[in-house]
């Protein structure tokens, strides 16, 4: 398999990654975790784990997701309040609720909510 490396400024390292990811979700898509009751809209993709080794550390030894996998960046929501979070792939599934997500920084990077997805701000995309 054909490997690449990126620089990640949240681990602070560079990540060794498959030239070839194969991501189920999208930037806009709406998903919502496996175990916990929290749902948001993908704003970034990591082809692999790129966070910090504390924050990985962190996880439980028997739930720490393999790296080797694309991981997201949502604007996340509970009935609680609203996060930043860093999910694996494997954690996540489609969300079908057709509802949009109501977290103050939605309107920050997107521009409409439509067909149950997000649309990336013209002014962010390359």
């Amino acid at each position: 398999m054909e490997r690449s490396v990126f620089y990640s400024s949240q681990a602070g390292r560079r990540i060794d990654a498959p030239r070839r990811s194969r991501a189920r979700f999208a930037i806009g898509d709406i998903v919502k975790h496996r175990n916990f009751d929290f749902r948001g809209v993908i704003f970034d993709i990591d082809p692999v784990y790129a966070n910090s080794e504390e924050w990985y550390e962190q996880i439980p030894e028997g739930q720490r997701p393999d790296r080797d996998q694309p991981f997201y960046h949502l604007l996340a929501e509970n009935e609680e309040s609203s996060y930043v979070a860093y999910v694996s792939q494997q954690n996540l599934l489609a969300d079908t609720d057709g509802e949009p997500i109501d977290h103050p920084q939605v309107d920050q990077l997107f521009e409409q909510f439509s067909a149950g997805r997000y649309r990336l701000r013209r002014s962010l995309t390359h």
